[in-house]
């Protein structure tokens, strides 16, 4: 269980200084900053109230930090679970929401208790970079309401519908939510270039709420459509449980579980790649797991890891758990004591923030470089962008990765040949190594009456089949059948499906079938299998020259001088 132990831990195991809690403090009290006004807009962009996106940077920040297998990952809520959260809400209402939220902390736990944390990397590029090109799109088409102040009562969720409604209500356009959102954006902009160590969504916001309040501008803000923010956590509470409920929300709960994990350890390998640390995965998931179940408790909703907001930390210089912990107790003395201004925070400034996020989510230049990708590629990357847009992000994930693995299945088919071993199909590699068995490929010589083959690359299901049109395309059946294994790393259930189709088939037609330089694991799924008794196990030999030896035994033919 080495694997789950937090990172905070290790930390104080190794012996925490003065210094470096100096350092975190500074670096978790600046990113505590930067949180608050995204953790807000997040949780608006997903149809909820502000004080839930930072009742859940609270909890599920400080549980992250604590539980974590990253030195410096910040959890809160994200733009990668705007979407999923929307839809859950528009269908569900908060109460779903909670609800398979939960499940999906459940769903997490599970997955880092199992070591699932090393299976991440198998999802494919151009599926992550889709989804995530998709999402930006979608938070970006969330935003135009509140940026260009239009008069609308509520915002279709269809992605096409919405952009139809924007349509119908362009000419309510309110001039000075438009100048509060380009000024907001123009200043997040240059503050970036010219002083990005200066935290620009609070000064933006703070600067923002200023001039609207000076000038008296009537722009939509917090508090005239949400009636302001609690001073508090609310009461521990779970949501209603019911059967119904559960199976329902089931593929939502997936999806949020998926999401959580896949980001947080993106997240998380970032986060390595600039500290020069590695990351327990499974330890990360498990704190995942319990942050949702924790933020649940107390009004949040779903979180994961932060990328931009890890980063934050580290260029501020956090470099343990405590950092996050020190950002989420900072989330909670604002809340505390500064909840009743945040009511005069404009949403056109918010919506300003959640437009920069969305660009820098949208990952324009790698969606480009993807494009230069095989074709194949394209397809999964198209296919999962326009799923994820035009249809459910949930819908996006699971044909992505299908279309993914359906495509890999079909490049391994292609790299894994059968074919006739002759001295022209030798390489120098095969040349190498037959010489240690005292004859080059290139010099074997092969009796009459018996045909050699070979299989380069793993026997699955994807290529089982061409095994079986050997026979036929020969001019008549061979007395022996030499099919050579030595580059078959791996077999599956088709694979020996299909050679024992494959021995039934020279059996009937008076061919004796032998196998040689059968890798360890192959050997082993014979063994398991029973097919090497099947087989008969004289008729698995260690090498080419062994198996022709046993070929020249079988139609009584003397070995030919060397």
């Amino acid at each position: 269980m080495h694997r789950l132990v937090p990172k905070s831990i290790i930390c104080l195991r190794e012996g925490y200084t003065r210094q470096a809690l100096l350092a975190d403090l500074g670096a978790g009290v600046t990113v505590g900053i930067v949180a608050l006004p995204l953790a807000m807009a997040f949780a608006i962009a997903s149809g909820l109230s502000p004080e839930r996106g930072i009742f859940t940077a609270i909890v599920a920040g400080f549980l992250i930090s604590a539980l974590g297998g990253s030195r410096v990952q910040i959890g809160g809520p994200t733009g990668a679970f705007v979407v999923i959260v929307y839809g859950i809400v528009q269908k569900h209402g908060y109460e779903g929401l909670a609800l398979a939220t939960l499940m999906a902390g459940v769903i997490i736990v599970f997955m880092g208790l199992a070591g699932f944390g090393s299976m991440i990397k198998f999802i494919p590029y151009p599926v992550t970079t889709g989804f995530t090109s998709g999402i930006a799109l979608i938070i970006f088409s969330s935003q135009i309401k509140d940026f260009f102040g239009l008069s609308m009562e509520s915002v279709p969720a269809d992605f096409v519908e919405k952009w139809a409604a924007y349509g119908r209500h362009a000419s309510s356009f309110d001039v000075r939510a438009i100048a509060v959102g380009a000024g907001s954006i123009a200043l997040l902009v240059l503050l970036r270039r010219l002083g990005p160590r200066v935290p620009g969504p609070i000064f933006v916001v703070v600067l923002a709420s200023l001039l609207v309040w000076l000038l008296h501008l009537p722009v939509a803000t917090i508090g005239s459509r949400f009636g302001g923010i609690p001073r508090t956590l609310p009461s521990p509470g779970l949501p209603h449980l019911s059967y119904e409920k559960i199976r329902i929300l089931i593929p939502e709960a997936t999806t949020i579980a998926l999401l959580s994990a896949i980001e947080s350890l993106l997240s998380a390998v970032v986060a390595d790649g600039m500290i020069g640390t590695r990351h327990r995965a499974d330890s990360e998931l498990v704190a995942q797991g319990v942050a949702n179940i924790g933020s649940v408790l107390f009004g949040g909703f779903c979180a994961t890891g932060a990328i931009a907001r890890t980063v934050t930390n580290i260029k501020s210089g956090g470099r343990t758990p405590v950092a996050g912990m020190v950002h989420a107790v900072t989330l909670f003395l604002v809340l505390l004591l500064l909840a009743p201004l945040a009511g005069r925070i404009p949403l056109a400034v918010l919506a300003a923030i959640l437009i920069v996020v969305a660009w820098n989510m949208s990952e324009i230049g790698r969606f480009r470089m993807l494009l230069k990708a095989p074709r194949s590629d394209i397809a999964v990357l198209l296919t999962t962008f326009a799923l994820t847009v035009f249809a459910d992000i949930t819908v996006a994930v699971g044909v992505g990765m299908v279309l993914a693995s359906l495509l890999f299945m079909r490049r391994m088919a292609e790299v894994t040949g059968i074919s006739a071993l002759t001295p022209e199909s030798a390489n120098e590699e095969d040349e190498l190594e037959e010489r240690r068995n005292a004859e080059a490929v290139s010099k074997l010589e092969v009796p009459p009456g018996v045909e050699v083959f070979q299989i380069n690359g793993p026997f699955f299901f994807g290529v089982a089949h061409r095994l079986q049109d050997i026979l036929g395309r020969l001019e008549s059946p061979p007395k022996v059948f030499i099919l050579r294994m030595r580059r078959v790393p791996a077999i599956d259930a088709t694979g020996l499906q299909a050679l024992e189709e494959f021995r039934d088939r020279c059996a009937w037609h008076g061919t004796a079938l032998l196998l040689s330089g059968v890798q360890p694991m192959v050997l082993n799924a014979f063994r398991r299998a029973g097919f090497d008794a099947r087989l008969g196990r004289d008729n698995i030999c260690e090498n080419i020259n062994q198996a022709l030896e046993r070929a020249r035994s079988l139609l009584a033919q003397p070995k030919a001088p060397s």
